[in-house]
Order: structure tokens, then sequence, then C-alpha cells
């Protein structure tokens, strides 16, 4: 079973799939199964830090950059607001966990508006200067 995994990973999850529905316990690969199930909590909290991410860059962007703003701009902080919403939907246990993560989005949309802007780091604030809600309003702007 292991060897599955390692050398086909679509066929192992195809096997896994089948012996789950035919609830044969003793054969599945408990360690791998446990390991992927895993993998996948951590890539929904990762694509909520990365959305929450680029929609912090672009309000950046937004705010320090009033002359060069763009439907575009403002077409990804939709676009970013409402994936989170879906994401927030799909899986409700997330929410607590923007709190914990917006320092680590701020992060990536700080990079993100400094790389885009070509502003320097010293322009933008240290911290966050947005609540959650503010972040996730989809009538807010900052000025």
């Amino acid at each position: 079973m292991t060897d599955l995994y390692e050398t086909d990973f679509y066929g192992w999850i195809q096997n896994q799939v089948n012996l789950l529905k035919t609830k044969q316990w003793q054969q599945l690969d408990h360690l791998n199964l446990i390991e992927e199930i895993e993998a996948l909590g951590r890539k929904e909290r990762q694509e909520l830090r990365n959305r929450l991410g680029i929609l912090l860059g672009h309000l950046l962007k937004w705010q320090f950059q009033p002359n060069k703003r763009t439907n575009s701009w403002l077409g990804t902080i939709r676009e970013q607001r409402v994936q989170i919403k879906f994401l927030l939907q799909d899986s409700p246990s997330l929410k607590p966990y923007l709190n914990q993560v917006l320092p680590d989005a701020y992060e990536l949309g700080l990079a993100l508006a400094i790389r885009e802007t070509k502003l320097g780091e010293q322009i933008f604030p240290e911290v966050c200067p947005y609540t959650l809600e503010q972040t996730l309003d989809l009538q807010f702007l900052p000025i």
C-alpha cells in the first residue's frame, strides 16, 4: 500500500476511497491517510492566509497610491473578499483563525504592496492599519 502512495498518488487515493466505501478498515494506509488529511487542513489555512494577504496588499496600494487606483485593484479587493467569504462558508471553523493569521497575512500584503508600488517600506505602517472587520467589509476602502 505504501508503495502505491510513493509511486502513484492518484491511484493510492482511488484505492483508499474504495476501501473506505467498502468499509475495509484494516486495509487502509492509516499513516499516510492521516498525514494527507492533516495536510488538507494546513492547505485551507494557507489559502485563507494568502487570500487575506493579497487583499491587504491591495488595500495598502489603494490607500498609499490614490493617484494610481484602478478598476483592476478594486476587482482584486472584491474578489479576495468574496473568495474569503466562500472559504469561511465552506469551513466555518476557520473563522477564529482569521485573528491569528492577520499579522502573517499583513506581512504578505506588505511585501506585495512594496513590490508592486516601488514605495519604500517606511511609507507603510508596521502593523496592519485595518481591523479584521474593515478588511472583510465589502464596502470599506481606505482613504
